[in-house]
């Protein structure tokens, strides 16, 4: 029963995709509409492993399992109390031959797994440099938002060292880090192959930007069409409704 699975204030979320369900907690960073963009944006191809860097409860390698043809999905988790939220979903959802929780620091992955041992690595990295707006003394979440366990360098470092040659990464981010995620993954040997923007509306500004990297890659960058949000306030694009299966 789900109920025996669930510790005091935790709750259940449908994702809305092969009947999966997901351990939440209202005084955690519960996940995003990034997380769910980034699944999609993603491919994982049959025979494939990929690793998710700061998995937090592990929205993305579950996803992406219903999502994808991938033989196995990795999580890495610094949190131990968040890993074991997504211990416990992975065994809810039935996915222990295809899903791991890994409890670890991100800066220690390629040292943990061993390099080049993954064809695809994703993170939904936390946005905000250090200390920048930070604000409130929820641990948990401070550490979702703001680099202040690991920062993107380690995060490109460590992706470049998990890949194999030609694998792939794919990341979501903030816009106005663009110039500096892009540059940081050609110093580290990736190279920016796909990049999409999302705009909440038609004549707003971007606010989160999905990237496709590949170790290795020659140099060629493909610019998808915008995604847009909402049509107007409150109501989702068409888009987004079959990305979310509603």
């Amino acid at each position: 029963m789900s109920e025996e699975i669930l510790r005091e204030g935790e709750r259940l979320d449908d994702l809305e995709r092969n009947g999966l369900r997901l351990i939440q907690h209202p005084d955690v960073f519960c996940f995003g509409m990034d997380a769910v963009l980034l699944s999609h944006f993603t491919e994982v191809r049959e025979g494939e492993c990929a690793i998710d860097l700061g998995s937090g409860n592990g929205i993305i390698p579950i996803l992406l399992s219903a999502l994808s043809a991938g033989t196995h999905f990795t999580g890495l988790e610094i949190q131990t109390k968040i890993c074991d939220m997504f211990e416990r979903s992975i065994r809810l959802n039935h996915l222990e031959n295809r899903v791991s929780a890994v409890c670890g620091d991100i800066r220690g992955a390629a040292a943990q797994f061993g390099a080049a041992s993954f064809d695809v690595v994703t993170s939904n990295p936390p946005y905000m440099i250090g200390g920048h707006g930070l604000t409130g003394k929820n641990e948990a979440k401070m550490i979702a938002r703001h680099e202040i366990l690991c920062d993107l360098n380690d995060i490109l470092q460590q992706t470049a060292k998990l890949l194999k040659p030609k694998g792939r990464c794919y990341f979501v981010h903030r816009p106005f880090r663009l110039t500096e995620i892009l540059s940081g993954m050609h110093v580290c040997g990736i190279e920016p192959k796909r990049m999409r923007l999302v705009y909440p509306f038609v004549d707003k500004e971007p606010n989160m930007v999905l990237i496709e990297g590949m170790r290795g890659g020659k140099s060629r960058l493909s610019i998808e069409k915008p995604l847009i949000v909402y049509e107007r306030q409150g109501e989702y694009t068409q888009e987004i409704l079959e990305t979310y299966g509603f």
